[in-house]
Parts: structure tokens; C-alpha cells; sequence
């Protein structure tokens, strides 16, 4: 038994390797690679993808997942979970031609280099042919990998959120949007409006220096990681000892990279909390985008945005670009940043209009997977949708359907988690507040740390050894819920706006 499972931890961790190998790769493309990099880049990726899944779909591999399968009970909880894990991955790998892994590896990395070209351009009929080309290839994988009670979107959105059904988002979604259509429109007719915040300049090197104080101060450690710029912001783990972050700079408002920074930070915790020596083993991951989403959302949202968080660190913004906010009052300042008001770009978004810019997304691509929206149709569905949701229409494609890099790399199923990571940041907060002695004075005091603690200990050390399901009602007593995140807004906002 030992030998058998030894010899599976050597190939699991070969696995690993590999897929963190792409993703430094693709982290290398959107930060630092050369311009004229990209079709070398994208044969790089592909020769990759396809080594990685040989690895992956070797009948030797699958022959100890076997093994082991038999023997599950003789395991700890971290190896069964990465059995079972490794099971669910060469599944799902078998299915898919090795030629499709390097069709999309190659594609996606080309179209992301045409998305870079269009969206600075705002010229969305020169992406459209890319994004032809992608449906097709994961509508084909989706084919592939579809069980009898999938849909084709669920076969992709499995990849994100295990487990997750199209009846499932449709319900708690269906159930969110009237409520915060509602909402935005009981804030509009309030009356109230906060300051605008003063429109710079912010230096670029400023603001890295302030969001660096706030990200040491969530425990974001720098040995294990670093932060960069990217047209899109995101986070890449590839090991809990080497997490990748970036933000974006406008030197006209500030709130955009600190922000970005805090959000991504949130990822970056996850990553950086995820037991280091169990890297290598499938279950040394986290369990789902969702509750991934869920770390970003509460560190940029119910902590970031509250007045307690700026009671610290609004003295400090103010030093870091005095004169600009040398007359705003801290209440002026927190009313400024949870301002709530239709916007295009979703990454800039309030915590009211950002839920209805995800499931304008979510529906959009399950039309297209679906090819109930024809790609010659999108830009003006969005604009359609965006005015039937939010009552705004962007100016141009850039603010449109070419803000998102997701489409342009394949990430199809992946819109819905950004809302679920809402849900469960609401629910896993309220657990916080009741679980931390003395949180909000914390908070206040610039301390950070014990809610990172709990977090790690409640969630992020158990990577895939729990279900998200699992996870969630350990952690709150009960099953993922909208009630906790409209409750949030509810109050938050009633209070703000006085409604």
C-alpha cells in the first residue's frame, strides 16, 4: 500500500509541476513577455498542454488511482480527497482528445494577444473571429466531457464549481437580480450623493507603496509572492510558497489599483494558506472559484469598503497624496468609495450593480455555448442587456464586451463563481463577526491578521479535503444562502442612502 500510494504521490506531483509550469507562462504573457513573443508563446503553451496531458490520461496513472481506490479507507483524509480528486481529473481528461488539449492551449493563447490589440482599440469585430474559434473548441470539449445529466455549459462550468447545476444559479440568481434592480433604483431615487473623490494626479508609485502597507498588513507574505501590472488584474498560485498578483494604475483614480490590490490580495491569502506540505497531492487546491471569489470579495468588500478598515488607513491615504484629500472628512471618504451608481466596466463596480453585471455574463455565455446568440450579435446584446439591467450603455466596445479577459482565454463557466464568491463572502462574514472576539475594534486598529488567521484555519488549510457544500456549513451552520448577502446590502446601504 505505501509503495502504491508513493508511487502516485511522485505522479500527481509531476502533474502539478507541469500545470504550474503553463500557468507561470501564461503569468509571464500578461505581465513582462515581449511583444513580438506571442506566437512562440503560444507553441510553447500548446507543447506543454499536451505533455501535461499525457501525464494526466497515463493508463499507469490511472492503474494506482485504481489501486488505491480499493484501499481508500487505509488513507488519511488528505489522501483520500486527492484520490478521489485525481479520479475526477483523469475522467474528465480520458474524455478529451489529445489534439483538441493542443487546438485550445495554442488558440487561447493567440486570442489573448488579439484581445490585448482590440480591446485597446475598441474594435470588437477584429476579436470576433478568435472568439468563433473558441466557442467551437469548448463547445467541442464540452461534448466531450458531458455526462448523460450535463448540460454542455455545465460541463464546462464543472471546472470551476464541481458539482454546480444551470438549476441551481438560475434559482439564485433569478431570485437576486429584481432585488438589486430594486435596490439601485431605491438609492437613485434617494437623493443622496457622495463627494466625488478628487481626480488626482496619483502617482503610480504611491499608491503601490500605500496598497503594499495594506496587503502586508492582510498577511499577504512578500517571500511567497509579489505583486505586478496586467491589463486585467488577477492572481496565479503556483505553489503556496510562490502566489502572483497584480493590479492596474490610474493615476486619475486612486480607488481602482488599491482596490484591485485588496481584491487580489484575498485570492493571494488563499493560495499562500493552502498546506504547503501537501503540495503535489490534487487535493492541495481550493476546493472551488466560488469560495475562492468569496476571499477576494469579503477582504475588498466587507473589510475594505467599511468604515472601520479606513479608520486606520484614511490617515494614511491622506499623507500619502496630500493636498487632495486634505478636505475630506472620513465619512466623506467611506460614503465616496461604496458610492453606488451604473457603470460599464465590472472590475470598478459597486457591490449593488457588480452582482448584475455578473449575470448579464453568466446568461450571455450560456447563450453562446448554446448558439442562441451568434457572435455577430454579442456586442449589441450586451449593449441591449446592459441598458435592460443597469440602465447604461458603454460608449464603445472597450467598455463593453471586450472588458473581460475570460472569453479570450477559454474561461468559459467561470463568470458565475465572481457571484457565489459574493454569496458566500456575505454568509462566512457574519460567522467572522460572531466567531472573532472584538473584530471590528481590530479592524480599526489596523489589525488584520486575526481574521486572516481564521480564515486559514476555517477554510483555506483543508484545500479539496472538504466540498464546498462541506465547507460552508461547517464553517456558518447552514447551506449557501442569498439571504445574508442582500441583508448585507440592505443594511449597508439603507443606512448610506438613508432608505
Amino acid at each position: 500500500m505505501s509503495n502504491t500510494y508513493e508511487a502516485f504521490r511522485r505522479r500527481a506531483a509531476e502533474i502539478t509541476h507541469l500545470r504550474s509550469i503553463l500557468q507561470l507562462l501564461s503569468w509571464d504573457q500578461e505581465t513582462m513577455m515581449a511583444e513580438l513573443g506571442a506566437t512562440h508563446r503560444a507553441s510553447q503553451v500548446s507543447t506543454l498542454a499536451v505533455i501535461h496531458h499525457q501525464r494526466l490520461v497515463d493508463p499507469a496513472y490511472g492503474d494506482l488511482i485504481s489501486r488505491l481506490e480499493s484501499r481508500l479507507g487505509e488513507l488519511d483524509p488528505w489522501g483520500q480527497a486527492s484520490v478521489r480528486e485525481a479520479r475526477r481529473q483523469y475522467d474528465k481528461a480520458t474524455k478529451v482528445p489529445e489534439s483538441l488539449v493542443r487546438e485550445l492551449a495554442e488558440t487561447t493563447a493567440l486570442a489573448y494577444e488579439a484581445w490585448v490589440k482590440a480591446r485597446s482599440e475598441s474594435d470588437f469585430p477584429a476579436f470576433a473571429p478568435w472568439l468563433k474559434k473558441i466557442l467551437k473548441l469548448r463547445r467541442n470539449e464540452a461534448e466531450c466531457l458531458k455526462r448523460p445529466d450535463q448540460t454542455l455549459y455545465e460541463a464546462l462550468l464543472d471546472e470551476y464549481e464541481p458539482g454546480m447545476t444551470e438549476a441551481t444559479l438560475d434559482s439564485l440568481f433569478s431570485g437576486i437580480q429584481p432585488e438589486l434592480t430594486s435596490l439601485v433604483d431605491r438609492i437613485t431615487s434617494s437623493g443622496r450623493q457622495p463627494r466625488p473623490l478628487p481626480p488626482g494626479p496619483f502617482p503610480a508609485a504611491a499608491q503601490e507603496t500605500l496598497g503594499r502597507e495594506i496587503l502586508t498588513a492582510m498577511g499577504f507574505d512578500w517571500k511567497a509572492g509579489r505583486l505586478d501590472t496586467s491589463p486585467h488584474p488577477f492572481c496565479t498560485g503556483l505553489s503556496p510558497r510562490d502566489v502572483r498578483i497584480t493590479t492596474r494604475y490610474s493615476t486619475t483614480e486612486i480607488i481602482k489599483a488599491l482596490f484591485g490590490m485588496i481584491h487580489e490580495c484575498g485570492h493571494g491569502l488563499y493560495e499562500q494558506g493552502l498546506d504547503a506540505s501537501a503540495y503535489g497531492l490534487p487535493a492541495c487546491e481550493a476546493i472551488s472559484l466560488g469560495l475562492h471569489e468569496s476571499q477576494s470579495r469579503l477582504w475588498e468588500n466587507q473589510i475594505g469598503r467599511s468604515r472601520s478598515f479606513w479608520e486606520y488607513w484614511f490617515p494614511r491615504l491622506r499623507r500619502a497624496f496630500s493636498p487632495r484629500f486634505d478636505d475630506f472628512s472620513l465619512d466623506d471618504f467611506v460614503f465616496s468609495v461604496n458610492t453606488v451608481r451604473p457603470s460599464p466596466i465590472r472590475t470598478e463596480a459597486d457591490e449593488v450593480t457588480y452582482g448584475l453585471h455578473v449575470i448579464l455574463r453568466y446568461q450571455l455565455e450560456k447563450a453562446l455555448i448554446n448558439e442562441e446568440v451568434d457572435v455577430s450579435e454579442l456586442d449589441q446584446v450586451w449593449n441591449d442587456r446592459m441598458w435592460q439591467y443597469l440602465r447604461y450603455v458603454p460608449a464603445n466596445s472597450a467598455e463593453g464586451v471586450l472588458q473581460d479577459t475570460h472569453w479570450s482565454q477559454g474561461l468559459f463557466g467561470y463568470f458565475p463563481t465572481y457571484l457565489l464568491g459574493n454569496l458566500y463572502a456575505a454568509q462566512i462574514f457574519d460567522q467572522a463577526k460572531q466567531s472573532i472576539s472584538g473584530l471590528d475594534q481590530a479592524i480599526s486598529a489596523g489589525n488584520l491578521l486575526s481574521l486572516r488567521e481564521w480564515l486559514r484555519e476555517q477554510i483555506h488549510v483543508h484545500g479539496k479535503t472538504l466540498t464546498a457544500d462541506e465547507v460552508i456549513e461547517a464553517v456558518t451552520g447552514r447551506q449557501l444562502s442569498a439571504d445574508p448577502f442582500l441583508d448585507y446590502l440592505d443594511t449597508k446601504f439603507g443606512d448610506l442612502y438613508g432608505i
